[in-house]
């Protein structure tokens, strides 16, 4: 019974909020089917702890009950519209229908009733009209600085009640009405109010959000909202011409040539940085990005949005497209409107005709602004980025060459590394002759360095790696290169698989047997191989019998052999959870990664990502078995045996 009550609960929702025909009465309707247990025309709200702030309810914030970050307590209230009767449960009874001024005392907004009486705007909101007034609620009024209040009310004729008429709109605009980028002719001088219905429900006018909506009267519907509002007459352009804490955004808004944009029609937020975030940034780096047209164009467009975006829209982080065709999370933790988690904003919801900005105190830089030496600062590369620079590599990373570095992550490099030749020489291979994206990598691409030699570009299910090295991260591209974070250091290959073996004492014993069983010249064919390299102790691990009769019998021993190899290259980046590869000869081998450590058929591998120009060298500890090869091995035996006896 219970589990059909929660699928009719659910099936309600859905049906409900499906029907609704915006965001706001989505939000509505949820709050509506979350209060009705409690009577009828009930709605459930939620409070922010300490404050006045209350939000109708959407499935997430009711929830997590949150709100900017914030913990939320539920109360249940009567919906816009309705009221208690004494006795009775819920809200049964529907707001008397009465004209705009007596509904002004019903709605909470009783003080914007008493200062229309003063204004003499009494006679016009109980007559005859059908209008709509944005009614400020009484916290909004008590808000208000005192000296802006002192100024309307000691001029009531004039100040005030032309702030009065600018809260109005000369006919009757329900909460559907009130579609998002809207602009309506105010009864002060035809002023437009500017309206924003966002997709979480919130819906604003000039940034002032609507706290109780459609409250019908008899000349019309009063929303009640939670500030002042004044006339909007200048663009988003205006105000930064015209503030000196703005001197410097001003010069770079000219410089790149982005005025005319700012004083043309559109929606826009602009994250304005004052002249003491300018202030901020080192010096080189900023007269390097101001006389850089392009790098200027990208860091201010990074601080435009596509939408206009007013403080009261944001309930929880949400990613949002800059100009520059990157994304900023805007936010918000109680009070404070953050921006990529950080509350830098001093300023918030001054409004133009064409946007609104919020003033920044620090400079939002994207990584298309950066040289790569910067894309590395402060990131999980700090390592890497210092072994350049000591290795001569600075001037690179900090120029105008198209380039690409492979930069690996600090714990890929050992407890205090010191630079020697052999490191110089290394780190110049982990830098691309070409300004690369990761998304144009295909497999067997061969890139070529700084350095001189070539790197393979291998491709797995799960990774993409560049020879043993995969990448551990997205990219960042900087105004010139761009930077990979890699998993490991570069192990760039070091002649065939013959050689490599060869050139380790650990593998003299498999040198030999390779020798033995005719398959030198496969280990120096082109490839690509992998071989997982039984070292001298896998081999001494053997019974002395079974060594000596494997190594006196070249086929039986190639046949061992093969089973260590598959005609492909697979680094340790490209294992999975359960990979399978095809050796040569026999059954498959099943390879897993567990604790940092690949296994094949349950051997580990002691030493992984030994790089060759034609494939990679596993070394393990033990000779790989599979009960088909065992078998295949018993059965031999026997054959020789009774051949011999024979």
């Amino acid at each position: 019974m219970q589990h059909l009550t929660l699928f009719t609960l659910a099936i309600t929702l859905i049906a409900t909020i499906c029907l609704a025909k915006s965001p706001y009465q989505s939000v509505l309707q949820h709050s509506r089917i979350r209060g009705r247990q409690h009577g009828p025309n009930v709605c459930a709200m939620q409070k922010i702890q300490g404050t006045d702030k209350k939000y109708f309810t959407n499935c997430k914030q009711w929830y997590h009950r949150k709100i900017c970050g914030k913990p939320t307590v539920i109360s249940y209230e009567c919906c816009p519209g309705y009221e208690k009767l004494s006795g009775e449960k819920g809200c049964p009874a529907a707001l008397p229908l009465v004209n705009i001024y007596n509904t002004l005392g019903m709605v909470g907004a009783a003080t914007t009733k008493m200062y229309s009486e003063r204004a003499q705007l009494r006679e016009e909101i109980e007559g005859p009209g059908s209008f709509t007034f944005f009614a400020p609620s009484n916290q909004a009024w008590a808000a208000l600085p005192t000296e802006i209040l002192d100024a309307l009310v000691s001029n009531v004729n004039i100040e005030l009640l032309n702030a009065l008429h600018y809260h109005m709109v000369n006919r009757r605009l329900t909460s559907e009405d009130l579609k998002h980028g809207s602009a309506f002719p105010s009864m002060y001088q035809d002023f437009n109010v500017h309206i924003h219905h966002y997709p979480n429900g919130i819906v604003t006018v000039n940034c002032a959000r609507l706290v109780k909506t459609d409250q019908h009267a008899t000349n019309g519907i009063v929303h009640v909202v939670d500030r002042v509002i004044t006339a909007v007459t200048n663009n988003v352009h205006t105000f930064i011409d015209t503030d000196d804490d703005l001197e410097t955004l001003r010069t770079a808004v000219a410089a790149a040539g982005l005025t005319q944009m700012l004083e043309s029609d559109g929606h826009y937020t602009v994250f304005a940085p004052t002249n003491e975030a300018f202030e901020k940034i080192p010096p080189e780096m900023l007269k390097r990005i101001l006389g850089d047209p392009v790098a200027l164009r990208d860091l201010l467009n990074y601080h435009i949005l596509k939408n206009m975006q007013c403080a009261e829209s944001i309930t929880s982080g949400t990613p949002l497209e800059t100009l520059q065709g990157t994304v900023l999370e805007v936010g918000c933790d109680g009070s404070d409107m953050t921006l990529n988690g950080k509350a830098i904003i001093q300023k918030k919801d001054q409004l133009g005709t064409n946007g609104v900005v919020h003033y920044i105190n620090e400079l939002l830089i994207p990584d298309s602004a950066k040289t790569l030496l910067e894309l590395a600062q402060g990131s999980v590369v700090t390592t890497a980025t210092k072994l350049f620079v000591d290795a001569g590599l600075g001037s690179h990373l900090s120029g105008s060459e198209a380039l690409t570095i492979l930069t690996p992550q600090n714990e890929a490099f050992k407890e205090g590394v010191k630079m020697t030749g052999e490191l110089k020489k290394l780190l110049k291979n982990h830098i691309l002759k070409e300004q690369l994206s990761s998304g144009v990598l295909y497999h067997r691409q061969e890139l070529e360095t700084l350095g001189g030699i070539k790197l393979r570009v291998l491709v797995y299910r799960n990774s993409l790696c560049i020879e043993n090295s995969c990448i551990a991260a997205h990219d960042k591209t900087g105004r010139f290169g761009s930077m990979f974070t890699v998993d490991k250091v570069l192990t760039p290959p070091m002649g065939t698989i013959m050689d490599v073996l060869k050139a380790d004492d650990r593998f003299s014993l498999l040198v030999g047997a390779i020798q033995t069983a005719g398959l030198t010249e496969l280990m120096n064919q082109a490839g690509p191989h992998t071989v997982f390299a039984p070292t001298n102790d896998a081999f001494s691990a053997l019974p002395k019998a079974d060594l000596n009769k494997l190594m006196g019998n070249p086929q039986e021993l190639a046949s061992v052999l093969k089973y260590h190899m598959a005609k492909e290259i697979l680094v340790s980046g490209g294992v999975g959870s359960h990979t399978r590869l095809k050796p040569l000869q026999g059954d498959k081998l099943e390879l897993n990664m567990r604790n940092q450590t690949v296994y094949i058929n349950k051997v580990p591998v002691v030493e992984a990502d030994l790089m060759a120009t034609n494939g990679v060298v596993h070394a393990v500890g033990a000779i790989i078995k599979t009960s088909t090869l065992c078998m295949t091995v018993i059965f031999l035996t026997i054959v020789y045996s009774r051949l011999f006896h024979l």
